[in-house]
């Protein structure tokens, strides 16, 4: 039941708040009597009719930052994390889901007593508050304690006391907010029935980091065993108290200098000395029985912290555990023996140092049950067995105060910074920012959850609940924070939750901070109150004399901004409450009135009356039905939208969109506008967000639409303040400048096009007009602004001719993304490679081959030359493929930022950076390699081959040649490929290199509308930045690659860098830019005998591989340009062979007798003919041939009587040496007999007549003609 329960109930929302029980205040003010009332309908969760209310039995524990609960029953637990999900209505909720859970205890009969979630800080600069990891901490009844990650990993346990974990506890940094505060340590205090375990929190947070890394490790690659820092302890044997069920560890103290004395002389006598300084001490409290609470004060280094060794959970490849004789130890990954041999070895435990109770609150008959600390540490709240909670204070040690009928209770504090606007009404504005303190009571016999303030506060507020919920109080936040990390941080924590079995629902409390600044007749909390009466009575009734009753201004102008928001006032209704409160503003003595918010009064009235003018016009000219009905949901939209001024194209559609569709009178509308005060700057903005925006619209009626755009521009241009009547016809009109600049912002280019003509005639207008009224022309201004809109207007004809080719979709199969989105802006803002790179990104998400893109430039080439010739046949081509944009018309509109070279680098570059972010597509940096080729440029081909290297591919081909293809990311598929790549890109480095000097270096230039580009420089730029390479340290990467490429292709057990001395080790992976000592002279012949075993074992696999295609095809098959069965291996061994000082004529003789140990004749005939050494390749081939002939004779399963009767008239040297051959080691024994006599027909060639074996192969040769005259 336990578990399924879980999933049913823990998906649930982790963000609501109790709504505040307001009940009592409204009869305090009303002049009643303080009654308990009930809370709103929103926080009625419902009474748990379940008779089992399994979740007290339960140990459940939250982290404070609510992504981790963890709920543990006997030996089981559940972890549920922190999940986003879409409800039914599409709105994003948070859940809590099971992601963990199964059996936590190790030892036969244990179970879980408490536990706790830990979130450890992030260690990066980057972090703002998250935490990087929760640990979940598990005591036992064991007297163990566990250490778990969020999946249930352990991570390690430890044994420290051979009693009951009782309680886990924990003290995490908190930034002092007072001068002279003592900054208190991270710890995790650990209670057992007769001792208490502090763990210092630096340590512990050292060594759980440590060992989650060494999982993460084992899990990867199964790296050795690192052993952790140990965790630092101390361990006290609590005295003089009778049972202990609880504690609180308050952190360091020091006494002023009179409790010093005090306790000298209580504890020491008449004749005790005083110390100098005060000691610092740390309080521990605890609660039980006899006494009923205990205060314990340890003096700081009266005991040395003791180390516990801290063994790990993680097996490596090369060790099976790993066992600490010291304090604890883990297992993971291991057999049933050795767990049974770990559990039969107890760990050595230390004993405790004895500490006496300093004082107590006696009470025989009352035995305490919990205890919790406050966040100030300085006040605590504890239950007992009587049903009472007792406020206690803690420097003092005396309780305070005492709240009786609450049996059962549970805990848990609230401290609430002062708000930003409770700040402007406090006397004391210039002291340090202040805390409410709140104490949160849940009484799960009453099934009634309180908030009193502190420290002799009233109850602020109460809320109904289920009587089998659970009040989760942390009471810490991220461990590893210190005051250097913590600047700047927002640490994201809840402080007190309630979780309902249920609903399953968890709650979060919050309190307002005015709440704890006086009682309950206080005015601002009065004020508060009424705004939440407003707020639910605005459907209802008049609101106006409930916004005149609050007195605050802010509260006031918060009141007055909720209801012009409220979507369903009507507007005479909101003109009556504004101009009402405007009145009395006015009637007030000037001194006392609040300016802002009499500004907030005038301003709206103003627009609630331009908003009833408006639609006024629309409904006469009956634009939209909905406006019809004022008090339709469509229409106070529109009115909330426009009150408020949050949008402005919801703003501009009601203003503008019927003047712009023709149904509208728009001279009347602009005369409106520039009555009701707006600036024409304000209104063209409006304009031209609606008319950018709905550009699909305009499109389907462009010539009516576009003759009323010019008609409103017109008519906002001869408003006064548009134009400036000083304006000086030598610069720039401010007006027009802001209608370019709107359209050199905006991502809709057809629309943004057609206003800039627009604009552009009415300018031109203009100016006319002025020069004609002075009777003067000016040409300056003339030419000077329409310049402007001259360069504009080309502008936005290449945007647009480029966003049309980008807009395309891409093919079915390719990579697709998100379409890039352009506008004169961003291109400018790209540098002068912004226009290559988006076309790159195009291109990639059409996953155009590179020799695609090739014939598109030749064919803008072809274009350039001969335009009327190739018309006809573009036009040709649309007709017969409509789908297919001309992509030539964009090239055409750019020939200088889209020019072969630029367009290659930047899809070269584009493609290896996709590689990047998924290494296993080798496609990606096979077709930037590609790419790279097409360039013709060699100065860019060497930039560019240079950054890929140093930025994409040196770290992952170290990688891969220390064979440690875990860390590289890669699979073995993707990894010959990109070693492959790393070849052709080496080679093209060399060749590059080799024709920089005679080349000289490109001019990059930019189209004259662009060349105003600020921003990055683009990849061509980069490029040819670019430092030269070391040709020799090029040539011996490039040597490593290709030994790579063919380990990984034939699939060889070898260490590439075995091949090589140390300097060659030495000059691996370094700056290509740099000079490093190089290998030089003869090798060590072992060097050369492991290269040379190398290269031979390559040539065998690449005759292995072109066996299984040459039967696999019919005829004399052509070898394909890639993989293993590619014909230029053979080439690329002998070219190895050279660099490697391997002689090539051994690997020639090798490659001859392979193919013909495969039965490939013919291609060994061919490779023959380059082979110097003739007499060693005949003894080798004379061997091959008696296998094949001793096949045939003795081994074949269809011996013939011919051929035994051959064999018996055969020399008996011959038939000797027959017997002797081992046919099993042919490849290919059955070869047609004529081959093979023409194979003995090239060995009587090669041997001469004095060869030891030339007699041999006579007989060798009479043997195969005789035999195959019997066939």
């Amino acid at each position: 039941m336990f578990t399924g329960f879980l999933c049913m109930v823990f998906s649930s929302l982790i963000d609501n708040e109790l709504s505040w029980d307001t009940s009592d205040w409204e009869s305090a003010w009303d002049g009643g009597d303080n009654k308990e009332g009930e809370s709103t309908d929103n926080n009625k969760t419902g009474q748990s009719t379940s008779k089992d209310p399994w979740l007290q039995d339960c140990v459940v524990s939250l982290s404070p930052c609510s992504d981790l609960l963890v709920v543990a029953r006997e030996h089981r637990a559940a972890f549920l994390s922190a999940k986003w999900r879409t409800d039914d209505s599409g709105r994003e909720e948070m859940t809590l889901a099971v992601s963990w859970s199964g059996t936590l205890s190790s030892e036969e009969g244990e179970c879980v007593s408490s536990a706790i979630c830990i979130p450890l800080a992030s260690q990066k600069r980057s972090s703002t508050g998250r935490p990087d990891w929760t640990c979940v901490v598990v005591g036992f009844t064991s007297g163990y304690v566990r250490f778990y990650t969020e999946s249930g990993v352990l991570l390690l346990a430890q044994l420290l006391h051979e009693d009951p974990v009782l309680r886990l506890k924990c003290r995490t940094y908190e930034i002092p907010r007072h001068p002279g505060v003592t900054e208190q340590h991270e710890e995790l205090s650990i209670l057992y029935p007769g001792a208490m375990v502090t763990i210092d929190g630096f340590s512990l947070f050292q060594s759980l980091r440590a060992c989650r890394n060494q999982v993460a490790r084992a899990a990867a690659a199964g790296s050795d065993v690192i052993q952790p820092p140990p965790l630092a302890y101390k361990k006290w044997g609590l005295q003089d108290m009778d049972t202990i069920v609880d504690h609180s560890s308050v952190g360091i103290m020091t006494l002023c200098v009179f409790d010093q004395m005090k306790n000298a002389s209580i504890l020491g006598g008449f004749s005790a000395s005083v110390k100098g300084s005060p000691p610092a001490m740390s309080q521990y409290v605890t609660v039980g029985a006899g006494p009923y609470m205990g205060f314990y004060y340890a003096v700081e280094g009266s005991s040395q912290p003791l180390l516990s060794h801290v063994a790990l959970a993680v097996a490596s490849k090369l060790t099976s555990a790993l066992f600490s004789a010291a304090s604890g130890w883990l297992g993971w990954n291991k057999n049933k023996t050795e767990e049974e041999a770990v559990q039969k070895q107890k760990p050595k435990v230390e004993p405790a140092t004895p500490l006496g109770i300093r004082f107590g609150l006696p009470d025989s008959r009352r035995h305490g049950e919990s205890i919790c600390l406050s966040p100030c540490n300085t006040l605590a709240g504890v239950t007992d067995d009587f049903g009472r909670v007792t406020l206690l204070d803690l420097a003092r040690g005396i309780a305070i105060r005492m709240w009786k009928g609450y049996r059962d209770a549970q805990l848990g504090w609230l401290q609430i910074p002062e708000e930003r606007g409770d700040r402007e009404f406090s006397p004391s504005a210039s002291l340090p920012r202040r805390h409410a303190l709140f104490l949160v009571i849940y009484a799960p016999r009453r099934g009634i959850l309180e908030v009193w303030a502190m420290q002799q506060g009233p109850r602020v507020g109460a809320f109904t609940v289920g009587k089998h919920c659970r009040l989760l109080y942390a009471g810490y936040r991220l461990m590893g924070v210190n005051s250097v990390t913590s600047q700047g941080w927002q640490l994201h924590t809840q402080q007190v939750c309630l979780m309902d079995p249920s609903t399953g629902v968890l709650r979060t409390v919050n309190v307002p901070f005015h709440l704890a600044l006086s009682d309950k007749k206080s005015e601002q909390a009065k004020d508060m109150h009424l705004v939440k009466r407003l707020t639910t009575l605005l459907k209802s009734r008049d609101v106006e004399s409930i916004l005149l009753d609050i007195k605050h201004p802010a509260i006031k102008k918060q009141a007055l901004e909720s209801l012009l928001s409220n979507k369903n006032a009507p507007v005479s209704c909101l003109t009556n409450i504004t101009c009402a409160l405007h009145d009395t503003l006015k009637q007030k003595d000037p001194e006392e009135v609040d300016i802002a918010l009499l500004q907030l009064c005038s301003s709206q009235l103003k627009l609630l009356q331009l908003y009833t003018d408006i639609h006024q016009l629309h409904s006469a000219a009956d634009v939209e039905a909905s406006t019809e009905n004022t008090e339709s949901g469509v229409r106070a939209g529109h009115e909330s939208r426009l009150r408020t001024c949050s949008c402005l194209s919801f703003a501009g559609n009601f203003l503008f969109w019927g003047c712009l569709c023709g149904k509208s009178p728009r001279h009347k509308v602009c005369d409106t506008l520039q009555q009701a005060g707006i600036s024409p700057q304000q209104l063209l903005s409006l304009l031209l967000s609606v008319w950018l925006q709905r550009e699909k619209e305009v499109l389907q009626k462009p010539v009516e639409s576009v003759r009323n755009l010019h008609t409103l521009l017109v008519a906002l241009s001869n408003m006064k303040g548009a134009v400036e009547e000083s304006w000086d016809p030598q610069s720039i009109s401010p007006w027009w400048q802001q209608v370019r600049c709107t359209c050199i912002q905006s991502h809709n280019a057809a629309a943004a096009l057609l206003a800039a003509l627009v604009a552009h005639r009415a300018a031109k207008a203009s100016i006319t007009s002025r020069a004609d009224s002075k009777l003067q022309s000016e040409w300056e201004a003339v030419s000077l602004e329409l310049e402007q809109w001259v360069v504009c207007v080309r502008q936005l004809e290449d945007v647009l001719v480029l966003q049309t080719l980008l807009l395309v979709p891409p093919l079915q199969g390719a990579a697709g993304g998100a379409t890039v989105q352009c506008s004169i802006k961003t291109l400018l803002e790209g540098g002068t490679g912004g226009i290559a790179d988006s076309v790159s990104k195009w291109v990639f998400r059409q996953s155009m081959a590179p020799e695609r893109l090739k014939e598109i430039l030749q064919k803008r080439e072809n274009t350039d030359g001969d335009y009327k010739q190739h018309k006809e046949e573009e036009e040709g081509n649309e007709e017969k493929d409509q789908k297919d944009p001309d992509r030539t018309a964009v090239c055409q509109r750019f020939p200088h930022s889209l020019s072969p070279d630029l367009l290659f680098a930047h899809c070269c570059w584009e493609y290896v950076v996709q590689w990047n972010k998924d290494p296993e597509e080798g496609r990606y940096l096979c077709w930037a390699v590609e790419h790279l080729k097409l360039i013709s440029s060699p100065h860019i081909q060497l930039g560019i081959s240079t950054m890929m290297w140093s930025t994409f591919i040196v770290k992952r081909f170290s990688a891969a040649a220390f064979l440690m293809e875990k860390d590289v990311g890669i699979g073995d598929k993707a990894m010959t490929s990109f070693l492959g790549c790393c070849v052709q890109l080496l080679q093209v480095l060399m060749e590059a290199d080799s024709a920089v000097e005679e080349v000289s270096a490109p001019e990059l230039s930019v189209e004259e509308a662009w060349c105003g580009a600020e921003g990055p420089a683009s990849i061509a730029e980069l490029a040819l930045d670019q430092r030269g390479v070391h040709f020799p340290l090029v040539q011996h990467h490039c040597l490593l690659a290709s030994l790579l490429h063919a380990a990984m292709t034939f699939s060889l057990r070898v260490k590439p860098l075995s091949l090589f001395d140390s300097k060659g080790k030495n000059a691996f992976f370094r700056d290509l830019t740099t000079i490093q000592l190089m290998p030089s002279g003869d090798m060590d012949p072992g060097l050369v005998s492991l290269r040379q075993e190398f290269l031979l074992r390559v040539l065998t696999g690449w005759v292995e591989a072109i066996d299984d295609f040459s039967s696999s095809a019919s005829g004399s098959p052509t070898l394909p340009s890639t993989g293993p069965r590619a014909d230029w291996w053979p080439s690329m061994c002998l070219e190895l062979g050279s660099l490697l000082q391997v002689n090539p004529d051994i690997l020639r003789r090798h490659l001859v007798c392979e193919l013909y140990n495969q039965g490939l004749d013919l291609r060994a005939e061919e490779v023959m003919l380059e082979v110097e050494d003739k007499d060693v390749l005949g003894s080798q081939l004379l061997v091959l041939t008696g296998q094949r002939l001793s096949y045939s004779l003795l081994h074949s399963q269809s011996q013939t009587q011919a051929a035994m009767e051959l064999l018996a008239r055969l020399p008996p040297t011959l038939c000797t040496w027959l017997k002797a051959m081992d046919p099993s080691e042919l490849r290919c024994p059955l070869v047609p007999l004529p081959q093979t006599s023409r194979l003995v027909g090239r060995l009587i060639e090669m041997l001469p007549e004095k060869h030891a074996q030339y007699s041999l192969a006579l007989h060798l040769l009479e043997a195969i003609e005789a035999l195959t005259t019997e066939d």
